[in-house]
C-alpha cells in the first residue's frame, strides 16, 4: 500500500513539471510576439518613395519593414544605406524628402521610367554613387549637389533635364572620380574647377551630345582623367578651339571630341602612352598631321574625317583601325606621298600663324599655283604672296625667305607680331615689301634700296621690344607708308632733317655721358678713401699667356674684396706691349688658375666627382692644407650651346647674392675653353641622399624637426632671391638634389644654372623651358612664362617630399601614385589616408602630426593650379618659422665681420668665409659699418652696400 502511493506521488510530480515546462515556453513565446524589432527610422521616407513609384508586388516591397524590402540594404542601427532599384521598369516621381535617407550610399535608380523633378539630395554626405541615367526626369535642382561630399560616382544620362550648369557645389565632392551626364542638357562652358586641384582623383568625364560651348579648360593639364567624352555638341557654336591642352593629359585612353568646332593644329601626342581611342571627325583641325600621332604604340582607333588636316596623307601601323574618308580633308596627294617642295614651304609659313583654317579651306591639290588663295606664280614660280587683311595672328615666318622668285610680299592689316626676319634682306628678286597696320616692332632688315617698304601703322618699329598687348590696335590704316627708295622729295626733306637730328643727339649723347663718367670716377675715388681703413685694397691678378689666349695680349682681372654685396669682376684684354693702361674696376670676386684647381682635384679625376648636371660636373678639391671646396666644371663641348649662357647666369647672379642659405661662390676660372665655378664644399650633400637614399648609403632618416629647419632654410634663401636682394632673381629648378647640408646640417640652395633674372616692373617673362619635371608649374611648363610662382610650386613640391619622403616623380609606384602632387592631394582629402602618407621614419606624436598637417597645407596653398593662389615665399617663411624655433646669431667681434681680405691664400679666405659665413656685410656709409649686435632676425646689415634705401632690416630673414 506504501508502495503504490509513492509511485502515485511521483506520476502527479511529473506531470506537474511538464506542465510548468510548457506554460514556460507558452510564455516566452507570447512575450516574443509582444515586443517586435523598432521601426526603421527611415520608414517613413520609404513608405513615401513606394508610393510615388507604386511597384509591382514582383519588386518586393510588401514588408511594413522597409529594411526587409529586396533592393534595400539598412546598417546594424536600420538606417537605409542602399537602393538599388535599377532596371524594374518603374514609373512615377520621386519624394520631396528622400534627402532624410542621411545615412544613404547608394541610390540606383537607373532604366526606369521615373519623370517629373529631381528632389534636391543636399546635405546626403554619406552618398557615394548616384545612377539615374535613362529616366525621364526633367529638372536639377540648383542646391542638387550641395553637402554631398563623399560622392564617388554620378550618372545622370539620357533625362530630359530643362537646361542647367554645373553647379560650383560640386566642388564639395572632391573624391569624385565618374561624371557621365551625356544626352543631359547640360549648358554653359565646361567647368575650369573640374581639373586635377580640385577633383585629382576623376577619371570619367563623359559630356556628350549637350549644349555645350566654349573649349577644354587649361585647367585640365596634368589632370588623371582616363575617358573624356565631350562629342556631338548639340547647339550652334559646339565646343571650339584648340586641344593643345590634352598633350598635358598623360593617363588619357579614350577621347572623344568629334562633331564640334575644335580647330586649330593637333597637339603633340608623345606624352600620351596610353591613349587607345582618338575620335576627331567633323571639326576643324588643320596642319599636318603630327609625326607623334603616327608613333603612338597604344592607338588602336583613330578617326580623322572632315576636317580641314594639311600636307601628306599620314600612314599608320596595321593594328590602327582608321576612319578617314576620301577628300574629307586637305591633304595635298590623295593617297600617301611627299607633298610639292612649295606645298612644303608655304606649310611652315602656315605654320607660324597657327594654320588658318582660312587657307586650309582654300590651300587644295598639290600645286600652289592653281588657284591657291594670296599665291600668284609666273612659269611654276611664287612671285607674289599677299595675304592683306585676312585677320593673321603669330609672327611672320623666316621661311619666306625659301620663295627665291617672290617679288611681292603684302602681310598688311593683319595682327602679325614680332620682328620683320633679318632672312627676308636674302630674296633676290624682292621690290615691295608691306607689313603696315600689324603690330610688329624692331629693327627694318637691310634690304636692297630698290625695295619698297612700308611699315605704317606698327608703333614699335625700330623698338627692342613691343609696348603693346596682344589684340591692341595697330595703327591706322590710313598713315602714309614709308619707303627705303628715296620717296619724294618732301620724304628726303624729312629724312635729312631727321639724319640732322639724329647727329646732334649723339654729340649731345657723347658729352653727357663724358660728364657722368667723371662725376663717377670722382665719386668713386672719394669713396675708396674713405674705406681704406677698413677695406684691403684691390688686388689685380695677372694670367700669363696660355691656350686660347690671343699671342699678342695678356688676360688682366681685377679682383677684391667680396664685402660689397652686388660687385662685379671684370676681365680686360690689353696690348701686351701697353701695360700701363690697366683700368681699375669694381671689386668682385676671386680668379683662380686653371692650374691651381687641375691640383686640387687631382686634374679632375673620376674619384674626385660629387656630382652631375645637365650642364657640368662638381668635383671636390682638397687645399695642401687639406680644406675642401667644390668645382663645377663645364665641358667645351656643352658651353658651346646652352650651357655657356647658364655660366655666364651663375657668374651673374653669385657675384651680386649673398646669404646664409644660397651656396657661397668663392672663386671662378675663364680659361679659354674651360669654364669653371668654385663653390663652398658642403660635407653632408645633397637633401635627396637623405630622404631619398638614406638607408642605401648608410645614414640615419632625418628626423621631423630636422626637416623644419631645413624647409625654413630653403624658404629664407628663396626668399632673398625673390624680393630681397640687390633685385629679384627666379631660381626655376628648385629641387633636393639642389640643396645642399653642411655639418650642422643647415641647408644651402645651390645650383643657380637656371635663374634668370626677373624684369623690373614686370610680372613674368617668357624664356625657354628649364627645369626639372615633377618640380615644374604647370603654367610654365605649358607656356613658359615664368614668375616667383614657380618656384613656389617647385617648393610645395619639396614640402611633400619631406613629408611623405617620396619623390615627386617615381616610375617604381603604381600608375595612380606615381605623381607625388596628385597622390599627396589625393591623400590629403582624409586624416586616414593622409596618416598613411606620412614618411613611416618619422616619430610620431600629437605635437609632430600637427606640425605636419600645417607643413601639408601649406605644400598645397604652394601647388595650387592658379600661380594668383600660391603664396609668396615671404608668406611660407612666415608659416614655418612660427614652427621651428627661431635661429639666434652667435657674438660677433667687431674687428673680423668685414668679410674676406682677397690677399689671404685661397685656404685662408675660405676658412675665414666658413668661420663668418652668415653674418652682416658691410653698409656703405662709414658710420654704420657694425651692424646691430641686437638683430637677431637678419644676417645682413640695416641697408647693406647697393641695396635700395627702401630696403630695411625686417626685410631680411
Amino acid at each position: 500500500m506504501k508502495k503504490k502511493s509513492t509511485h502515485l506521488h511521483l506520476r502527479v510530480l511529473h506531470r506537474f513539471v511538464v506542465e510548468f515546462f510548457l506554460s514556460s515556453m507558452l510564455f516566452l513565446s507570447v512575450n516574443s510576439q509582444v515586443t517586435p524589432p523598432p521601426p526603421s527610422p527611415d520608414a517613413q521616407v520609404m513608405f513615401a518613395l513606394k508610393k510615388s513609384l507604386d511597384p509591382p508586388q514582383t519588386l518586393g516591397w510588401s514588408d511594413s519593414d522597409p529594411c526587409k524590402w529586396d533592393h534595400v540594404v539598412c546598417s546594424e542601427d536600420r538606417r537605409v544605406t542602399r537602393i538599388q532599384i535599377g532596371h524594374q521598369n518603374l514609373q512615377g516621381t520621386l519624394p520631396w524628402n528622400l534627402q532624410k535617407l542621411t545615412q544613404l550610399e547608394r541610390l540606383e535608380l537607373q532604366w526606369n521610367n521615373i519623370s517629373g523633378p529631381l528632389p534636391s539630395l543636399n546635405g546626403l554626405s554619406s552618398l557615394q554613387v548616384l545612377m539615374l541615367s535613362n529616366n525621364h526626369l526633367n529638372s536639377v535642382p540648383s542646391d542638387f549637389f550641395s553637402g554631398l561630399t563623399s560622392l564617388q560616382s554620378v550618372e545622370i544620362d539620357n533625362n530630359p533635364f530643362s537646361g542647367w550648369q554645373i553647379p560650383q557645389s560640386l566642388k564639395n565632392a572632391s573624391s569624385l572620380q565618374n561624371l557621365s551626364a551625356n544626352s543631359a542638357n547640360v549648358t554653359g562652358q565646361i567647368p575650369g574647377f573640374l581639373g586635377p586641384d580640385d577633383f585629382p582623383g576623376l577619371s570619367i568625364l563623359h559630356l556628350a551630345f549637350n549644349q555645350l560651348v566654349g573649349g577644354l579648360p587649361e585647367s585640365f593639364s596634368g589632370s588623371q582623367i582616363q575617358s573624356l567624352w565631350v562629342n556631338g555638341q548639340k547647339g550652334n557654336a559646339k565646343l571650339s578651339g584648340s586641344i593643345h591642352v590634352i598633350q598635358n593629359m598623360t593617363s588619357l585612353k579614350e577621347v572623344w571630341l568629334h562633331s564640334n568646332s575644335f580647330s586649330g593644329p593637333l597637339p603633340d601626342f608623345s606624352g600620351l602612352k596610353e591613349l587607345e581611342s582618338l575620335s576627331l571627325r567633323d571639326n576643324s583641325f588643320t596642319g599636318p598631321v603630327p609625326a607623334s600621332l603616327l608613333k603612338l604604340e597604344s592607338l588602336k582607333s583613330l578617326n580623322l574625317t572632315n576636317n580641314l588636316l594639311q600636307g601628306p596623307m599620314p600612314v599608320f601601323k596595321s593594328s590602327v583601325s582608321l576612319d578617314l574618308a576620301k577628300d574629307s580633308n586637305s591633304f595635298c596627294l590623295p593617297s600617301p606621298g611627299e607633298c610639292d617642295p612649295r606645298v612644303n614651304t608655304l606649310l611652315l609659313i602656315a605654320n607660324s600663324m597657327g594654320y588658318p583654317s582660312r587657307f586650309s579651306e582654300n590651300w587644295k591639290g598639290n600645286d600652289p599655283c592653281a588657284d591657291w588663295m594670296g599665291i600668284t606664280c609666273s612659269n611654276g614660280n611664287i612671285i607674289v604672296v599677299n595675304f592683306q587683311r585676312m585677320n593673321l595672328t603669330g609672327v611672320i615666318s623666316a621661311e619666306f625667305a625659301s620663295l627665291k622668285s617672290l617679288q611681292r610680299l603684302v602681310l598688311a592689316d593683319n595682327n602679325l607680331t614680332g620682328i620683320i626676319p633679318v632672312e627676308l634682306s636674302t630674296l633676290p628678286a624682292l621690290k615691295e615689301l608691306d607689313v603696315s597696320n600689324n603690330q610688329l616692332y624692331g629693327k627694318i632688315p637691310a634690304l636692297k634700296s630698290n625695295v619698297i617698304v612700308t611699315t605704317n601703322g606698327n608703333p614699335d618699329i625700330g623698338k627692342d621690344k613691343s609696348s603693346l598687348s596682344p589684340g591692341s590696335p595697330s595703327g591706322s590704316p590710313n598713315a602714309t607708308g614709308s619707303t627705303n627708295d628715296g620717296g619724294s622729295s618732301n620724304g628726303g626733306k624729312r629724312s635729312s632733317a631727321l639724319i640732322a637730328l639724329i647727329v646732334f643727339c649723339v654729340i649731345g649723347g657723347v658729352f653727357v655721358i663724358g660728364l657722368i663718367g667723371l662725376l663717377v670716377f670722382c665719386l668713386y675715388k672719394k669713396k675708396q678713401k674713405r674705406f681704406s681703413r677698413v677695406q684691403s685694397p684691390n688686388r689685380m691678378v695677372i694670367h700669363p699667356r696660355h691656350s686660347g689666349s690671343d699671342n699678342e695680349s695678356v688676360k688682366i682681372t681685377v679682383a677684391g674684396s667680396s664685402v660689397s654685396v652686388g660687385a662685379i669682376s671684370e676681365t680686360h684684354t690689353v696690348p701686351s706691349s701697353e701695360p700701363g693702361e690697366i683700368q681699375m674696376v669694381e671689386a668682385g670676386n676671386m680668379v683662380i688658375s686653371i692650374q691651381v684647381l687641375r691640383n686640387v682635384t687631382d686634374n679632375f679625376s673620376k674619384e674626385n666627382i660629387l656630382g652631375q648636371g645637365g650642364f657640368g660636373t662638381v668635383y671636390m678639391g682638397e687645399l695642401h692644407d687639406g680644406t675642401k671646396i667644390a668645382v663645377k666644371r663645364m665641358e667645351a663641348g656643352v658651353i658651346a650651346g646652352k650651357g655657356l649662357t647658364e655660366f655666364k647666369s651663375e657668374i651673374a647672379v653669385l657675384t651680386k647674392v649673398r646669404h646664409r642659405h644660397l651656396v657661397a661662390l668663392l672663386g671662378y676660372c675663364l680659361d679659354g675653353n674651360e669654364k669653371l665655378l668654385v663653390y663652398e664644399y658642403m660635407p653632408q650633400g645633397t637633401l635627396s641622399r637623405h630622404i631619398f637614399n638614406w638607408a642605401v648609403e648608410g645614414l640615419k632618416p632625418l628626423e621631423w624637426t630636422r626637416r623644419l629647419t631645413i624647409a625654413l632654410d630653403v624658404a629664407r634663401g628663396v626668399e632673398y632671391l625673390h624680393g630681397l636682394a640687390h633685385q629679384s632673381f627666379i631660381h626655376r629648378d628648385l629641387k633636393p638634389s639642389n640643396i645642399l647640408l653642411g655639418d650642422d646640417m643647415r641647408a644651402k640652395v645651390a645650383d643657380f644654372g637656371l635663374v634668370r633674372l626677373a624684369p623690373e616692373g614686370k610680372g613674368s617673362i617668357e624664356t625657354r623651358i628649364a627645369g626639372t619635371f615633377g618640380y615644374l608649374a604647370p603654367e610654365y611648363a605649358v607656356t613658359g612664362r615664368v614668375t616667383t610662382k614657380v618656384d613656389m610650386f617647385s617648393f610645395g613640391v619639396i614640402l611633400m617630399e619631406l613629408i611623405t619622403g617620396r619623390k615627386a616623380l617615381d616610375e617604381s609606384q603604381p600608375e595612380e601614385s606615381m605623381h607625388l602632387v596628385t597622390w599627396f592631394r589625393r591623400m590629403h582629402l582624409n586624416k586616414d589616408s593622409f596618416h598613411k602618407a606620412i614618411d613611416p621614419t618619422i616619430d610620431l606624436n600629437e605635437e609632430t602630426v600637427a606640425s605636419i598637417s600645417t607643413v601639408a597645407e601649406l605644400a598645397g596653398h604652394c601647388c595650387a593650379r592658379e600661380p594668383y593662389q600660391r603664396p609668396d615665399m615671404g608668406h611660407a617663411v612666415n608659416v614655418l618659422s612660427s614652427l621651428v624655433e627661431l635661429w639666434k646669431p652667435t657674438d660677433q667681434c667687431s674687428e673680423d665681420i668685414y668679410g674676406i681680405d682677397l690677399d689671404m691664400s685661397l685656404p685662408q679666405a675660405l676658412k675665414k668665409w666658413q668661420a663668418y659665413e652668415g653674418r652682416s656685410y658691410m653698409e656703405s656709409s662709414s658710420s654704420s659699418l657694425l651692424p646691430s649686435l641686437d638683430n637677431t632676425q637678419t644676417s645682413i646689415p640695416t641697408r647693406p652696400y647697393g641695396f635700395a634705401e627702401s630696403f630695411s632690416s625686417a626685410d631680411g630673414r
